[in-house]
């Protein structure tokens, strides 16, 4: 029994060709996938109406289609890993993403564009799904915390960089050009992959059905559905913003495009500070109670969006601000206390984990889409509603016995 258990439980060979810096710069640039493929192509969204001679309702569908295709290719990427390795299924799946940014260059009409995004959807799942496990596989405990808040930072330098580097490409040419970016992210991605050593040391058994069935393993998990839905309802709110922001700025405020990219990169630096400020507060301060003091910032700053989020950009902006710094404070603290919950099969769980995410936070891109209510009202009442239930759902879930709480947390 202590043989097999030294083999379940031994750590991966070091990255001989990465280094361990390499390593999680590399597992970064695989979970910037999602901001890199999305908020490059924020500034085009109002312009591509016009270009493709269609309607927004149908250019929104190339991010929404985009979100829930994403979040159904994790529900495969993720047990195919846990099978054949983390490394053969993620070259295959970002094979596919760098075809389909590669075909998304040339589409003519809105239909073809959303086809290949749907191609370009799925391959990402892998990458998003496939980088948790990775951590699972390589890093326990505290250790794990802290290269989940490293690696969030580094992979949310996206969202900074990534609408001003779409901006000047919308200057230099038209929104085709977003896509030449991304097959070289693609192409990119591949050549780390094959840089990277395999990081899986104990393979499921079985065939491919009963691997997918691994799925059902995860949802029948009922610690780590708790954590899960208790903090998968504030992606409702965040991804709001994601899809709203353009028409917000662009035609709300009437900003230029490049102004936009500006106020939305201006945001996305204290995206980036969350997980940094997690680290530094987790040294005096229970993070029970950081999440608590987390969803209140949140909730107060959906309430001041209701109040005065219509006065306009700056203002928009300057209140975002507080509710992105403390709500990606959250991040790393939710992602490891969801990983404890796990045993085996992480890939299979990460599917869930990441499936679920963004499923609920495509409900926020749907209800931004339709014209019904002003959207900054809208999303002020997104994040102050999701903001209250998610704090009402960790105070009850919190205290349940079943919770594998962070033991090296501060008490």
């Amino acid at each position: 029994m202590e043989t097999i258990e030294a083999q379940t439980l031994a750590a991966p060979a070091p990255q001989t060709k990465l280094g361990e810096k390499g390593f999680i710069v590399y597992i970064a640039f695989l979970s910037a996938f999602i901001p890199l493929s999305t908020d490059i192509y924020l500034p085009a969204l109002p312009s591509m109406v016009e270009n493709l001679n269609t309607t927004p309702a149908l250019v929104n569908l190339t991010i929404v289609f985009f979100f829930v295709f994403f979040a159904l290719g994790t529900l495969f990427w993720g047990p195919l890993s846990d099978k054949y390795g983390r490394k053969p299924v993620l070259l295959a799946g970002l094979l596919l993403y760098t075809l389909a940014s590669f075909l998304c260059v040339f589409s003519t009409s809105i239909y073809a564009l959303i086809i290949f995004r749907v191609l370009q959807a799925i391959g990402c799942g892998s990458a998003t799904a496939i980088s948790n496990a990775i951590i699972k596989d390589s890093f326990e405990g505290e250790r794990r915390g802290k290269i989940l808040a490293i690696v969030q930072s580094m992979a949310l330098t996206s969202p900074i960089v990534a609408p001003v580097i779409g901006a000047f490409i919308l200057n230099a040419m038209s929104w085709r050009g977003v896509f030449i970016v991304l097959t070289v992210i693609g192409v990119i991605s591949v050549a780390g992959t094959f840089l990277m050593d395999e990081t899986l040391t104990k393979k499921s058994t079985g065939n491919i059905l009963a691997t997918i069935k691994k799925l059902r393993g995860a949802v029948q998990n009922k610690s780590l559905m708790y954590l899960l839905f208790t903090f998968a309802f504030m992606q409702i709110a965040f991804m709001s913003y994601i899809t709203g922001s353009s028409y917000i700025y662009v035609d709300g405020f009437g900003v230029s495009e490049q102004m936009y990219s500006f106020y939305f990169s201006a945001n996305a630096v204290f995206l980036l500070l969350g997980p940094l400020l997690y680290i530094q507060a987790a040294k005096r301060f229970n993070y029970r109670s950081i999440i608590k003091f987390s969803f209140l910032v949140v909730a107060v700053c959906g309430l001041m969006i209701l109040l005065f989020g219509n006065t306009g950009p700056l203002v928009f902006c300057l209140i975002l601000i507080p509710a992105s710094l403390f709500g990606n404070m959250l991040g790393p603290i939710r992602m490891n206390l969801m990983i404890e919950q796990v045993d085996d099969d992480m890939g299979a769980a990460s599917s869930i984990i990441m499936c679920t995410f963004t499923l609920i936070g495509s409900i926020g891109m749907l209800l931004i889409s339709i014209d019904f209510i002003n959207k900054v009202t809208l999303m002020g009442s997104l994040y102050l509603a999701m903001s209250l239930i998610c704090l009402a759902a960790w105070l009850k879930v919190s205290r349940l016995p079943i919770i594998r709480h962070l033991d090296y947390a501060k008490k």
